[in-house]
């Protein structure tokens, strides 16, 4: 999980950051990036994408990592600014806003995916990067939890939807929820439903 880690360091970087986000998908809720310092050599097997670890342990290793890292830093991207950049737009300004958050300044990046973003940094995208890279995957964990938290926030804000449960994604529940109760200020009104009710009344096909 550390040979990309250990390739950038070998080329002479000295500060490599792994970057995630987490929330494309949802119909509700932010867009939310993370970048993440570790130490050279730093080395943890249980480490892994967030979606392959079980909720109780990515908060334990949510812990971990804020503890052993050199610095994390977190990017949000709110329901409204999705609406009007689109969500491709809205995670890359996430994740320059986790980088610039960062209380040290990275000299490589190591990004999951395939896009890179403005910044004046080398970078390096990994597709499937969150179960190629340690410093990738710790980010998909920062991301995914503070993201998760946020959701539980809202879901007693709004019991109705269930966000404590879906997070914000599309389930079965969620979309019934919405025909009961229309879209609360945290759901992205550029987004639609995907079943086939809601194409027979409007003509989406699919959600951005």
């Amino acid at each position: 999980m550390n040979n990309f880690e250990l390739r950038a360091a070998g080329q002479g970087f000295r500060s490599i950051a792994g970057l995630d986000e987490v929330g494309r998908g949802p119909l509700a809720g932010p867009v939310v990036a993370a970048a993440v310092i570790l130490p050279s050599d730093y080395h943890n097997d249980e480490i892994n994408d967030s979606k392959k670890l079980s909720p109780r342990k990515r908060k334990r290793l949510y812990h971990t990592i804020l503890q052993d890292a050199l610095a994390v830093g977190l990017g949000l991207v709110e329901p409204e600014l999705i609406d009007r950049i689109n969500i491709h737009q809205a995670t890359m300004m996430a994740m320059k806003k986790a980088v610039a958050s960062l209380p040290r300044k990275p000299d490589h990046l190591l990004i999951d995916g395939i896009h890179r973003i403005a910044l004046p940094i080398s970078q390096e995208t990994i597709i499937k990067g969150d179960s190629l890279s340690i410093s990738i995957a710790s980010a998909s964990i920062i991301a995914k939890v503070t993201r998760d938290t946020i959701m539980e926030e809202y879901h007693r804000q709004y019991p109705e939807y269930n966000f404590g449960k879906n997070k914000g994604y599309g389930t079965k529940e969620h979309e019934e929820a919405i025909r009961s109760h229309g879209q609360c200020s945290i759901h992205r009104r550029s987004f639609r439903l995907k079943s086939l009710e809601d194409v027979f009344k409007t003509g989406d096909l699919f959600e951005p």
